[in-house]
């Protein structure tokens, strides 16, 4: 992937020399190894884009032909704006490693300090979860985007919650939690002008409520209402599986939106699950409904259990 300026021979000035024969099945016995010791499900590939894709190729179809031919192999290839070349690596490694979806966390640093100015019909944009869904592994934060990191770009914490509902109920992509979002965390660091800094990341409560919609409703069929630049939001229609929701987030004031969820649904009442207080929604005859969401704040609605 020479064409990508960033893409170092020398990353902190380490390297492992893939072109020696000896050092590749070197790792391939360690794999091995590894694998027979820990019995693990996956694994997380660091730095892609500072190694030659043929080496992820050979070493990963080892594994899989010798240990485990349903292992998962997630990769990171950071980019903020070149999902093209993020595109390049997955045809070289022929879709066999999914990759985290650096440009969507991007779009959502941005959106979270543009406020109202951010255009959130465009928030899937130039990233991989739009142009290769089931390769895209989402996320908001993690440790090197965190206060005082490498690649510090913080989702400001208003937005926290919108960014967990836009990967977690949404149909594309395979979500990841950030760990100092679902646990929050205190520590201490050094600035760039070497004072020591305190940071403090919250817990956020909602990530708990949000999985728990994941798991018991975002199922079924997705219908988009992305029709305004400051609120949006979807329908998952259910299936078999689970019974569906409606979502709808925005990044100004008070908002509302006329969803349809289907005639099946006509009487029936829906809730709140992220605000349990807030006012019920009957379903028309012909099966919509108009959702309300407060102001910078996202509600998701499920069907009220009789």
């Amino acid at each position: 992937m020479g064409n990508d300026k960033d893409n170092y021979d020398f990353l902190m000035l380490s390297d492992i020399e893939y072109r020696n024969r000896e050092v590749r099945e070197e790792l391939k016995k360690w794999g091995k190894w590894y694998y027979e010791t820990t019995h693990f499900d996956g694994i997380r590939l660091d730095a892609l884009k500072h190694i030659t894709p043929g080496w992820p190729v050979e070493w990963l179809d080892y594994m899989r032909q010798q240990v485990n031919p349903d292992l998962v192999a997630i990769g990171e290839y950071w980019t903020a704006e070149k999902v093209d070349m993020m595109e390049k690596y997955i045809e070289a490694t022929e879709g066999r490693i999914k990759l985290f979806d650096a440009p969507l966390h991007y779009n959502f640093c941005r959106a979270s300090n543009c406020d109202k100015d951010f255009d959130l019909r465009t928030i899937f944009d130039n990233t991989l979860v739009r142009t290769h869904p089931t390769l895209a592994v989402t996320f908001v934060d993690n440790h090197d985007t965190q206060p005082m990191q490498a690649l510090e770009s913080c989702v400001e914490s208003w937005f926290k919650t919108i960014a967990y509902a836009l990967i977690l109920l949404r149909q594309d992509g395979y979500p990841c939690i950030f760990y100092a979002d679902f646990y929050g965390v205190k520590y201490q660091d050094k600035g760039k002008d070497g004072t020591q800094c305190k940071v403090v990341l919250p817990q956020l409560k909602e990530i708990k409520k949000l999985l728990v919609l994941r798991k018991k409703y975002a199922y079924g069929e997705q219908t988009d209402y992305f029709d305004h630049e400051n609120c949006i939001g979807w329908v998952r229609s259910g299936s078999e599986e689970g019974p569906g929701c409606i979502v709808l987030l925005t990044n100004c004031e008070k908002s509302e939106k006329r969803m349809e969820v289907g005639a099946r649904y006509a009487g029936k009442s829906f809730v709140d699950f992220l605000h349990p207080n807030s006012e019920e929604v009957i379903i028309d005859e012909d099966g919509t409904g108009v959702f309300q969401v407060e102001a910078k704040s996202v509600s998701v609605w499920v069907l009220k259990e009789e």
